[in-house]
């Protein structure tokens, strides 16, 4: 899409063109510009603080606070980053890298099509922007120790995405999907791809003979259908202790990527629960290695969450049937504790996995707003200079902080949305334009008294009824109240696009407006 989307709208005999640029919403029959106070995005999938900076890669881009969240730099839609999501963080010795990447939908189906990498060395002032690294045809060979070992060459960005990146002392490395790893000594200047065992082989080192080839897929070019060379996830030391979660299980290197041995469900007595590894971290306070360990191909492999405390070779299963996402380690009240974040909560452990401690409801005070999810992305903490920590947490449906008060998930709860000023309008919704299957649509107003019983419902351009969120349902508190559409009918189909109304009804009579862009 454009910077501007353009929506032809026929009233009577009467059409005219609305330009709607994509930083504005429709609210109280006013136009509202999205505000600074807040990220750009509701779906926060990485987080990063350095210092007292705070780094948020989410679907709308990178965003970043340096005053604890009190205001926000969006870098969406700028030259640098254009409309492109964020996939991946990762910062060491003054330098931020990311990666972006989006979908497209290919023959009737969306595809994950990675645009690059950026850095910056000024935090954040200036970025150099890199490619996403490809391959020529001519690239079909690769040099391992004394093999000349085939490679499939990764020509085009389609499943090419870089989903996880890593930095140690000399090197970037990159975990692309087809793309497979990857490793650039000059700041992205030249990459080189990282040679990993085949399926059906445990380990390789570079004075072995070997003949397998370097292929994720099987194709026209070999017949080779490597899972383990589908590379998702990667964790260091920073030094040259690899760790590399593929669809083919874990692989580890202690010499910086050169020789490497793999663990999977199936080649070891006390092995992880499955060999999809979306999500790996290391701890560096004991020297352990967390993996999102979920099923792939095999018999008897489950998703869950894998710990090994000596180097891979046992490990230890927690969070049974959990679809974990991400990893973060912090040392806090004299204890380390260890952030899952998986699709029915934010997981916390303060001894090693033995037990852990969901979050109860996560209520804005301020607001009186509530975080309408149980899916989590990330989480870091952030220590403050009297003692207490903030725990920052990434959902599909907004940005939280905790200011804890010591002790875990005690405090005062902060609920960031990507919401816009008001400008004086008793309601507005966002984000507009919305995207169904994308986001959650909000609808955000006050009530007129303590407490009233609400009807929120939708309309068509011809304000026909297409769907009733709410029918006479109880509210209290003056503060801000949020509901929910998922872009929905009342038949439970997803709507076409076009213009639609709300209308908020309250018992006591009165009633508010708004106006929603549905577009895919």
């Amino acid at each position: 899409m454009k910077k501007l989307i353009f929506l032809l709208i026929t009233i009577s005999s009467v059409s005219f063109a609305q330009i709607v640029p994509e930083n504005f919403a429709f609210g109280g029959g006013k136009m509202l510009k999205l505000n600074d106070a807040t990220p750009m995005s509701n779906s926060i999938v990485d987080i990063l603080i350095i210092q007292d900076t705070i780094w948020l890669g989410t679907t709308r881009g990178l965003s970043k606070s340096t005053d604890g969240g009190t205001t926000w730099k969006n870098y969406y839609q700028s030259k640098e980053f254009g409309k492109e999501s964020i996939t991946a963080m990762a910062y060491r010795d003054g330098v931020i890298w990311v990666a972006t990447g989006h979908t497209e939908n290919i023959n009737g189906s969306d595809q994950p099509v990675g645009s690059g990498l950026l850095y910056s060395k000024d935090n954040g002032k200036s970025w150099k922007s890199i490619p996403q690294p490809k391959d020529s045809l001519a690239d079909s060979v690769v040099i391992y120790g004394i093999n000349r070992l085939r490679a499939l060459p990764i020509t085009i960005d389609i499943s090419n995405i870089t989903y996880d990146i890593a930095l140690t002392d000399n090197a970037v490395w990159i975990a692309s999907f087809a793309g497979g790893l990857r490793k650039s000594t000059d700041f992205g200047k030249t990459w080189q791809r990282v040679v990993l065992p085949p399926d059906y082989l445990d380990e390789i080192k570079p004075t072995d003979t070997l003949s397998f080839i370097l292929e994720p897929v099987s194709g026209a070019f070999g017949n080779e259908n490597n899972l383990n060379h589908r590379v998702f996830s990667i964790a260091t030391d920073g030094k040259n202790l690899l760790f590399v979660g593929t669809a083919g299980g874990i692989n580890k290197s202690t010499d910086g990527g050169i020789s490497w041995v793999k663990f999977n469900h199936q080649n070891q007595q006390k092995g992880i629960s499955g060999n999809f590894i979306p999500a790996i971290g290391w701890d560096a306070n004991d020297n352990s290695i967390w993996a999102a360990t979920w099923k792939a191909e095999g018999g008897g492999e489950f998703n869950a969450v894998s710990r090994s405390t000596n180097g891979g070779k046992s490990w230890n299963i927690f969070l049974a049937g959990e679809n974990a996402h991400n990893f973060s380690f912090a040392e806090m009240y004299g204890t380390e504790n260890v952030f899952c974040p998986t699709d029915n909560g934010m997981f916390r452990t303060e001894d090693q996995g033995s037990s852990w401690l969901l979050p109860g409801i996560i209520k804005d005070n301020s607001t009186n707003s509530i975080l309408n999810t149980k899916i989590f992305y990330a989480a870091a903490v952030h220590p403050n200079n009297d003692g207490t920590f903030d725990v920052w947490l990434g959902s599909d449906n907004g940005l939280v902080r905790l200011r804890e008060n010591g002790l875990m998930w005690q405090g005062d709860w902060k609920i960031f949305l990507a919401s816009q000023s008001s400008d004086g309008g008793e309601t507005y919704a966002f984000p507009n334009p919305f995207e169904p299957g994308i986001d959650l649509l909000k609808i955000k107003y006050n009530l007129i008294q303590p407490t009233q019983k609400v009807t929120l419902q939708i309309f068509d351009f011809g304000m026909n009824l297409v769907n009733t969120i709410l029918q006479n349902a109880t509210r209290s508190g003056l503060g801000e109240q949020i509901e929910y559409w998922d872009g929905k009918d009342y038949k439970g189909q997803t709507v076409p696009n076009g213009v639609y109304f709300y209308r908020i009804s309250f018992d006591s009579g009165e009633q508010l407006f708004g106006k929603i862009i549905v577009m895919q």
